[in-house]
């Protein structure tokens, strides 16, 4: 009678050449892949299925090692269990386990040091590196990145949801990003305990609803003619810097990082290269007389056009809100004079410039796709006459 199980013996294992699969019985194969390897394979039946699991190569595992896993597998089936789901989740334990030593901080510092070549500038990879040292790492930095959980999250961010809004919603953010990194890096398993809609929004209170985003405050545009007559007293690179934001009604970081390379006094334009800008677009600033008139002015020592202490790097953040606060401005900011040149664009009398043309000069994207697909140009010669009007405005030129 032929035997139905423990088919195969050594020696035709050893001797089995030909591509194909040589039954041992019970489930378990020899498969002789076409390039003379051997491993082998327990196929069974699950949910009307027909399914095959490898169990090892036969180099490693013998014969009588195979008839033993194969046995394993059928005594599982009989309990109704899928052999290959239960190694997978043998696996998963042990990946898990591992995953206990890795902490919250050792993912977020993988996942920042992955995504920063991606970010528009070092100061963004800084905000996130401050923001998640100075208020997740001291109560979840050390703990396995596995153990974070909604208390947890809710621990973290509580404390600033109401005073530090805008923080705390931007870290709640950082934390989703890194705990998703984390689950696809086999580190945790699991919703994420950090989302909001559905999860967070029944713990906290609406972002929206807490507290309003503090734009950034504007000088009224009536009295930017008086402002320039006081700056235009001030010396120094960090005057002048905040002058040409004015006159340029450019970012404060777009100007402080402002090169001589990116200058063409004979076109009257300021290049501004995709990298440096928010948008990554290149943009072209038309320069008005007076705009020409103060870089000329300038000494051009090293690349940047405000040098700041050192040479070799511009001036800080700081050192242009410090115009301010010797002036006594201290409610205004650099950025605000962007929005006292689009007030005026709207409200001066007189006025009479479209609306791409003011959003152009910004270098804001307009909203609307359509209008967008028609304006592909910078519309740079009506910008040109704008920024002249403007300056003429600033300094109280008819």
């Amino acid at each position: 009678m032929a035997r139905t199980v423990e088919k195969l013996s050594a020696l035709a294992v050893t001797r089995a050449s030909a591509p194909g699969y040589y039954n041992d019985g019970a489930g378990l194969y020899l498969q002789v892949a076409k390039a003379g390897t051997k491993s082998w394979i327990f196929r069974f039946r699950m949910g009307g299925k027909q399914r095959e699991m490898g169990l090892g190569p036969l180099h490693t595992v013998s014969l009588a090692q195979a008839r033993d896993k194969a046995k394993e597998c059928r005594a599982l089936l009989l309990e109704g269990t899928d052999p290959l789901e239960a190694r997978n989740a043998v696996k998963l334990d042990a990946a898990l386990e591992r995953a206990r030593t890795v902490t919250f901080d050792h993912c977020a510092e993988q996942y920042i040091a992955a995504h920063r070549g991606s970010w528009k500038n070092a100061k963004h990879a800084a905000q996130w590196e401050s923001t998640i040292a100075t208020y997740a790492s001291p109560i979840i930095g050390e703990l396995p990145v596995a153990a974070v959980d909604t208390a947890l999250v809710v621990k973290v961010l509580q404390p600033i949801w109401q005073e530090k809004t805008e923080t705390a919603t931007r870290l709640r953010s950082r934390i989703e990003n890194i705990l998703d990194w984390a689950t696809v890096s086999k580190f945790r398993t699991g919703e994420n305990p950090a989302r909001w809609r559905g999860h967070l929004d029944n713990l906290l209170a609406d972002p929206n609803k807490v507290a309003k985003v503090a734009h950034h405050v504007a000088l009224p545009w009536q009295d930017i003619g008086a402002f320039m007559i006081d700056l235009r007293q001030r010396a120094g690179s960090a005057a002048r810097a905040v002058e040409f934001a004015i006159l340029t009604a450019g970012r404060s970081g777009e100007v402080r990082g402002a090169r001589w390379s990116e200058i063409d006094l004979d076109a009257a334009v300021w290049t501004v290269p995709a990298e440096r800008m928010k948008a990554g677009r290149e943009h072209r600033v038309p320069l008005s007389t007076d705009a020409l008139a103060l870089l000329r002015s300038l000494p051009a020592v090293g690349e940047h056009i405000f040098p700041g202490q050192r040479g070799d790097a511009p001036l800080s953040d700081m050192s242009l809100t410090a115009v301010l606060r010797r002036m006594e401005r201290d409610k205004i900011t650099v950025h605000g004079f962007r929005s006292t040149f689009r007030d005026w664009c709207a409200e001066s009398v007189g006025n009479s410039f479209p609306r791409e043309v003011c959003e152009h000069a910004l270098a804001h994207s307009l909203p609307d796709k359509v209008e967008a697909a028609y304006r592909r140009g910078d519309l740079i010669e009506k910008r040109k006459v704008l920024m002249q009007v403007w300056s003429n405005y600033c300094l109280d030129k008819k």
